[in-house]
């Protein structure tokens, strides 16, 4: 039995990862700043809070990190934690870099002091990249980014390679392009939408403020994208991958696909407001994960329609009275 460690096992891609490795027979132990205290409402809603073993662990203090480690002796480690929103990041800069890139490199130093062999996964981001433009990025295209969480993570990324470069560390990036689902929280302006419209359709709200519409993003489904992740780390060699659909859709697609999904023309139901939007922000963003298709045998099964149908059905369904 295989054993791993997910930092970050509260969040959406935590949560579905201690899931799929569950499924795979590992012993799973997630961690959160303060274990006792958190609700792990996510691992609750996927009914698997009880099988997995959760430890209070903070990546920013390396005693805390170091400790966790050696209770846990894990095969594999999963860095999802750190502050996760690109807009949160313009209002809370420091806490953003020092979550992300402090804690990858005590993540790092940690694994690097114990020479067990862990293998490490980092979640890197479609977001170190900046704007796509026409051409969707590959492993190849430059880092360009335009936010504090970009910059966060594209300094965790960078660690990650030189740890492997110069310790020989099996660490290894995971470059996501944006992945939805249910267990996304309202913050995330794709669960906004989709909490909208179903309380718009079941009257209890009458319309909701977006910002840029006309920005476009490679939006995929979590539960695939974790699947990459464990693909990551049982290659033969550390590298990093881009993980994404090849497919951009602008927020307006993706407000309009939501809106119909349940009888309502989106239109009647947005109201702009230029507070919403971003200091800087990405025009468009779109993944090339050819390599990933070719070297892990992963592909995507969903893109942005059937993961709006999903959200959609999930949070009405839920919604309704028993």
């Amino acid at each position: 039995m295989k054993t791993a460690l997910i930092c970050g096992v509260s969040g959406q891609d935590g949560a579905y990862l201690a899931k799929l490795l569950l499924e795979k027979g590992y012993r799973v132990f997630g961690t959160s700043r303060d274990a006792q205290v958190a609700n792990f409402a996510n691992l609750d809603r996927l009914a698997i809070k009880e099988h997995v073993e959760r430890e209070s662990m903070v990546l920013t203090d390396f005693r805390s990190t170091l400790q966790t480690i050696v209770k846990t002796k894990p095969d594999e480690v999963y860095n999802l934690a750190g502050q996760s929103s690109v807009a949160l990041s313009f209002q809370q800069p420091v806490e953003t870099i020092d979550s992300i890139s402090v804690g990858t490199i005590n993540l790092l130093e940690a694994v690097r002091f114990l020479g067990s062999g862990i293998k490490v996964y980092n979640a890197s981001s479609s977001e170190c990249f900046g704007d796509t433009g026409t051409e969707p990025a590959s492993e190849r295209t430059p880092f360009h980014p335009r936010s504090p969480y970009a910059v966060a993570k594209a300094a965790a990324h960078w660690a990650v390679v030189n740890y492997r470069d110069a310790y020989d560390l099996f660490a290894a990036n995971g470059v996501l392009f944006n992945h939805e689902s249910p267990l996304r929280p309202e913050r995330f302006v794709t669960k906004k939408i989709v909490c909208s419209a179903c309380r718009v359709r079941a009257g209890r709200q009458n319309a909701v403020k977006l910002g840029n519409l006309a920005i476009q993003r490679d939006w995929g489904w979590a539960p695939e994208y974790v699947e990459a992740m464990w693909r990551i780390l049982q290659q033969p060699k550390a590298d990093d991958f881009v993980i994404a659909t090849g497919s951009a859709y602008s927020l307006a697609d993706f407000t309009a696909a939501a809106f119909c999904e349940l009888g309502l023309d989106w239109h009647d139901h947005v109201e702009l407001d230029n507070e919403l939007q971003r200091p800087s922000d990405i025009m468009c963003s779109k993944g090339d994960a050819r390599r990933a298709y070719a070297e892990l045998g992963w592909k995507p099964n969903y893109t942005m329609p059937d993961v709006v149908r999903m959200m959609v059905q999930a949070e009405f369904n839920e919604g309704k009275p028993a």
